[in-house]
């Protein structure tokens, strides 16, 4: 068994802005000349919605003055600056939504591209990473992490970059009409607001942390036990699986339950200091009021200007904790992208090229683990166009010479070739579209029988779908059905027997059309009846074909051209099955143990006295 791949889910976090510039390049993309432009003019209006904003207040100081007594003469002036003022207002809402209209798009763009980047990835990954994953936890990370970046980029541009222009001009207005001071009291508000938030969410993000964590944990369990269904059945576990998830929601809730109470604690503090500065400048601005320094617009100035302030910088506090999280949420996934791929081609790999099929095995050594080898030195030929039979107790290292011949994994010594073809110096793809296999548990897509069988080749047409169909005697079977080849199989293809699975599983071969083909154990899980009726279509399947059969029953390799006895990844004996069985080895001891099985199973049950 592969060993445990390892984990990413407690790696330690990376800093914030390392995380964010991996994520940056997909809002610059360098293939989208297009996509860039839409950044720069949704940049622009930004900077048009500020700038118009920032006009407002203006508008509304200039209406406050002429309503100063003895103003009266200028009621025309200020009922056009009342117009000003809603026209800003108005400009303000209408670029903000002409900003959004322009940046959907390299929204679902830069996320369209990340998870295709992920999804391409983990195909990429070897079947050691996939063997020890489970798939619900993969696909929630994958969720989360895509979900995230569409909502960063928003924030990035569209409320910390206006935020920090319009802090920079509202610095510059207040140094010139009220002096440095009170620059230097707003630039003092909003660092000690900035230090506050990142100090409280820093402790908020562990107990967020926690929350992803067991939300993980509670996810990964619910689609495993829905996947093992059969199984929960089988032992009657429905209450076990239950109390199961049960905890788990618990655990979640109560990490749910303090993360958001401490959100109270952020907030009060939040509106404490955004507050003192309120009440600082208005007092300060009145003060100069009441001392001829400034008019009654002034005043109104202030509070306006710092009210628009304030209102990003209540949301920056959401927007850092939107980040952060979306930098938790992210962190897993990016580790994901960042699991290096086991199996690679080689900087110089050339693709493979069949002419006769012949099938080369060197000296091959191989451990899943590094100290515990499976396969020790073996070496076998097969000619083209023969077929070859693996036998041996369980845990003989059987499939494993499938899994190497596919390269799923690399040899540890040795090489495999095809027709003098070092397959470690070949593409995988070229490699592996040369190669068919019927495996022991074929497991179907929740989609039709038609496209299941389809899937052995793009492209496919259905006059090809059916003559596979035919070739695997299951045409009969599809067309008997309401629905026929648009009949759907269900999750794993449950909807359907074990040997017509498999019959499905050949078909789906047979539309690849491989010259080298692999039956793993493809017959083991079926009755004898059913097996019977299956191993003259494999028969007939493996003709013309260099075959490798891997074979726990032994009555379904006897007219192999040659058979290899595996015994603790070494060959025990070779040949065929007459001169197996009459060395009288290990080979004939395990074909007497299963002549004696079947005839105790072929033996009637004695009828009641």
């Amino acid at each position: 068994m592969p060993p445990d791949a390892p984990s990413t889910e407690n790696a330690p976090m990376p800093p914030l802005w390392a995380t964010m510039r991996r994520f940056l390049v997909y809002l610059w993309p360098a293939d989208a000349p297009a996509l860039r432009l839409r950044v720069v003019i949704a940049m622009l209006l930004v900077v048009a919605s500020k700038a118009i904003t920032l006009i407002m207040p203006f508008a509304y100081k200039g209406v406050i003055d002429r309503m100063a007594p003895g103003m009266e003469t200028g009621a025309m002036l200020a009922v056009a600056l009342v117009c000003a003022y809603a026209g800003a207002r108005f400009g303000g809402v209408l670029f903000d939504n002409m900003r959004n209209v322009v940046f959907e798009r390299v929204g679902q763009e830069a996320t369209r591209r990340l998870a295709q980047h992920v999804f391409v990835h983990l195909h990429q990954l070897s079947l050691r990473f996939h063997l020890n994953r489970k798939t619900g936890a993969v696909t929630k990370v994958i969720e989360r992490g895509t979900k995230s970046i569409d909502t960063m980029l928003y924030f990035l541009l569209f409320n910390i970059a206006p935020t920090i222009i319009e802090l920079i001009a509202v610095c510059i207005i207040f140094f010139a009409k009220f002096g440095a001071g009170m620059v230097i009291a707003t630039l003092v508000m909003v660092f000690s607001y900035i230090w506050f938030t990142r100090t409280v969410t820093e402790w908020r993000n562990q107990l967020r942390r926690d929350m992803v964590d067991l939300d993980t944990g509670a996810m990964a369990h619910a689609v495993d036990s829905l996947l093992n269904f059969e199984t929960v059945k089988y032992f009657g576990a429905e209450d076990r699986e239950s109390r199961r998830y049960d905890e788990a929601m618990q655990s979640y809730a109560r990490a749910a339950v303090k993360s958001e109470n401490s959100l109270a604690a952020l907030n009060i503090g939040q509106s404490l200091i955004t507050n003192m500065m309120m009440a600082g400048a208005m007092g300060y601005t009145v003060w100069g009021w009441s001392k001829g320094q400034f008019t009654t617009g002034d005043v109104v100035l202030v509070n306006t200007l710092l009210a628009q302030l304030f209102r990003p910088l209540d949301m920056l506090g959401m927007v850092y904790r939107t980040i952060r999280q979306g930098v938790i949420d992210m962190e897993a996934m990016f580790a994901l992208v960042d699991t290096p791929a086991e199996i690679t081609d080689a900087p110089d790999a050339r693709p493979l090229h069949v002419r006769a099929g012949e099938v080369r095995f060197e000296a091959v050594r191989f451990g899943y683990d590094a100290d515990r080898e499976i396969v020790h030195g073996l070496s076998l030929a097969i000619p083209p166009g023969h077929t070859l039979a693996i036998v041996g107790p369980t845990g003989a290292g059987k499939s494993t010479i499938a899994r190497l011949l596919y390269r799923f994994y690399d040899v540890q010594g040795g090489r495999i070739s095809i027709d003098g073809q070092d397959i470690a110096r070949v593409t995988q793809a070229s490699l592996r579209a040369q190669i068919g296999i019927v495996p022991q548990d074929m497991v179907l897509f929740n989609d039709t029988i038609g496209y299941n069988i389809a899937y052995g080749r793009e492209g496919a047409g259905q006059a090809e779908i059916e003559a596979a169909a035919r070739g695997a005697a299951i045409h009969d079977f599809i067309i008997s059905l309401p629905q026929g080849y648009d009949t759907r199989v269900g999750e794993r293809g449950l909807k359907l027997s074990g040997g017509e699975k498999q019959r499905v599983a050949i078909a789906r071969t047979l539309v690849k059309d491989p010259p080298i083909l692999i039956l793993d154990e493809a017959t083991s899980a079926l009755d004898s009846r059913t097996e019977a009726s299956i191993q003259q279509v494999l028969r007939d399947m493996a003709r013309q074909r260099t075959t490798i059969i891997v074979a726990h029953r032994l009555s379904t390799v006897v007219d192999a051209d040659e058979i290899i006895v595996l015994d603790q990844g070494r060959i025990a004996e070779r040949g065929t099955h007459a001169a197996l069985v009459a060395r009288g080895g290990l080979y004939a001891q395990m074909w007497a143990q299963q002549a004696q099985e079947r005839n105790v199973d072929d033996t009637p049950e004695p009828l009641d006295a």
